[in-house]
């Protein structure tokens, strides 16, 4: 993928680059595997704000992707790569054999007229081809790949992201995550080879605020800079936070752990993001 800049016309557009989608080949998705995507601007169920800076979005279309990969040993052909707005990689359209028409994550190098499958059991480790990690050769990268079979898959799904296959331990895969996490996956989860495509999607120059804004990101206000009734560290002369500690409009430190400590005993993990060696909760 590449980047073009626009005609520095104005100073929002003097810096901006935005992709040439030298890749798309459709312009608008399939109609049958299209959802409408309801969004609710950061409110709950009675209309409260429960995530700040959300709104505004422009409208879209949810494209249903085959995360489960269903149709197992039914080939199919690359019809179309197309755009997605709900992911910073793009999707590819299969046309399978029985007739069948699906979304999956367009890996790298996949190009149209690519033919794919979703086997059963061994098959050709081609990229776009998806199998159970115990029948995928050691050391391939793969992603979207599942954490419980038959889920659908829920690592390695973003634009230029993989997980390599490390070794087979009995009844457990061990792959290295884009994360530097090391951890186990049930030998039979399925996975997809190859690279999610799209790599150069961070380096895109936004240009200005209003990209943003399109996106339903609204601004961000920092709290010295509000008045003392929104937020702690408002007021005061200058920028200062009166000498407390930084935190939220309703007084939460920032930093502190919100994870429930039930939910930090994960025996498959071998080696934390960080790089120290997990060690189970006693």
């Amino acid at each position: 993928m590449g980047f073009r800049k626009l005609h520095s016309a104005s100073p929002g557009a003097r810096h901006a680059t935005i992709p040439d989608f030298a890749e798309i080949t459709k312009g608008k998705p399939e109609k049958s595997l299209c959802v409408k995507l309801k969004y609710h601007a950061g409110r709950n169920n009675n209309g409260r704000i429960t995530v700040r800076h959300k709104g505004g979005r422009h409208p879209r279309q949810y494209r249903m992707i085959d995360f489960k990969r269903e149709y197992i040993d039914v080939p199919g052909v690359i019809a179309a790569i197309e755009y997605d707005p709900n992911r910073n990689c793009r999707i590819a359209l299969v046309q399978y054999n029985n007739g069948a028409k699906g979304y999956i994550l367009a890996a790298k190098d996949l190009a149209v007229g690519a033919k794919i499958q979703s086997f059963s059991a061994a098959g050709e480790p081609d990229i776009g081809n998806a199998m159970q990690l115990k029948h995928i050769p050691q050391g391939l990268n793969v992603h979207n790949v599942e954490l419980q079979p038959g889920k659908g898959g829920q690592l390695a799904r973003s634009a230029g992201n993989f997980a390599r296959l490390m070794a087979i331990d009995g009844d457990y895969a061990i792959i290295a995550l884009p994360s530097g996490e090391l951890r186990r996956v049930i030998a039979t989860a399925r996975a997809t080879i190859g690279e999610v495509g799209n790599a150069d999607a961070n380096v895109r120059n936004i240009g200005k605020a209003g990209r943003n804004r399109w996106k339903g990101v609204r601004p961000t206000v920092r709290g010295n800079a509000m008045n003392p009734i929104s937020h702690p560290l408002g007021g005061g002369e200058g920028h200062t936070n009166g000498g407390r500690q930084h935190c939220t409009p309703w007084g939460v430190v920032e930093g502190t752990k919100t994870r429930s400590k039930k939910n930090r005993n994960n025996v498959f993990i071998i080696r934390r993001r960080d790089g120290k060696t997990f060690t189970p909760a006693k």
